[in-house]
């Protein structure tokens, strides 16, 4: 991996004052959708015509789980993981990953800036027009030139639109929320992605002549609404259609919290213990339950040709 990632807090910033100089882009980028994308390659930019490095800066966990009482996790649309490969691929030699806690939640904005922009030796800093930082949000962008007291300068972006309103991680969620992950490739740029390892199952779909692969979501990935969906998968370097079952299987005794299983077409390899990643491309049909268990064949067979005719 090419980008290089820094794990920092509000007391270990100061450490990397003989870092190298560099244009960051700034923000919480969950989803590293197409406005954050805009942003980032704005710093990209600008870090090539001022001869620096390019750095991201992001902060984790989301400020929710440090700022609402009771809030334990946040499932995300690119887990952190998830999106140091997507800036990899994005060519950023940085990546700075600031702990966002209670101490760092108290920093005044000047403060901020004093630790983390003049602190991490940023030459120029990068964020949308709505970036907000310091104790409750109350350092912005209009503020940053007389924060800065001429030790850095700054771009801002403006809001990024699709069909008249704002692309944002708000408005991605709740277009998984209705499973249309067609309207999400478009507000990310790629389709909506979902890693995992294969582990063992029931074995239920051999029986039924839909062997499946299991797979353990790793991180805390946001769940799209429970259905079938048209996939690829791609593991080992390739890349496979298939369909997709992301639900609590309610003809069988079912689950709780909703498992994601794959029948991969033309396919006959061992998958148990792959490192997988799942695309999600159209949703075809919501999860329901069967009368028995060759309505429940007959409804696949169903979803296969249709999903099979999507890819082609």
């Amino acid at each position: 991996m090419r980008v290089k990632t820094f794990r920092l807090s509000q007391s270990s910033a100061h450490g990397l004052r003989t870092i190298e100089p560099s244009v960051a882009a700034v923000g919480f980028f969950d989803g590293v959708h197409q406005g954050h994308q805009a942003v980032i390659t704005k710093a990209k930019e600008k870090a090539a015509s001022m001869n620096t490095k390019s750095a991201v800066m992001t902060f984790d966990p989301h400020p929710s789980v440090v700022l609402k009482k009771g809030k334990v996790h946040a499932h995300y649309i690119t887990p952190l993981r998830e999106k140091e490969e997507i800036l990899d691929s994005m060519g950023i030699d940085y990546l700075f990953v600031v702990t966002f806690d209670q101490a760092l939640a108290q920093l005044s904005p000047q403060q901020f800036v004093d630790d983390f922009f003049v602190g991490l030796n940023v030459q120029h800093v990068v964020a949308g027009f709505d970036f907000t930082f310091g104790h409750k949000g109350k350092g912005n962008m209009e503020q940053l030139p007389e924060l800065s007291q001429g030790r850095f300068s700054q771009t801002v972006i403006p809001k990024v639109e699709k069909t008249e309103d704002k692309i944002s991680s708000t408005r991605i969620r709740a277009v998984l929320d209705q499973g249309k992950v067609d309207e999400a490739i478009e507000l990310l740029g790629r389709p909506y992605v979902m890693q995992g390892i294969v582990v063992n199952g029931e074995r239920r779909g051999r029986t039924i002549g839909y062997p499946t692969a299991n797979i353990d979501v790793e991180h805390d990935y946001y769940v799209p609404k429970i259905g079938v969906y048209a996939v690829i998968i791609h593991v080992n370097g390739h890349s496979y259609p298939g369909m997709a079952n992301l639900g609590v299987k309610p003809t069988f005794e079912g689950d709780r919290e909703p498992n994601l299983e794959v029948h991969l077409f033309d396919f006959d390899q061992d998958l148990y213990g792959k490192q997988v990643r799942v695309e999600f491309h159209v949703m075809v049909r919501e999860e329901k339950r069967f009368d028995g268990v060759d309505a429940l064949k007959n409804q696949l067979a169903d979803d296969e040709s249709q999903i099979r005719h999507f890819f082609a």
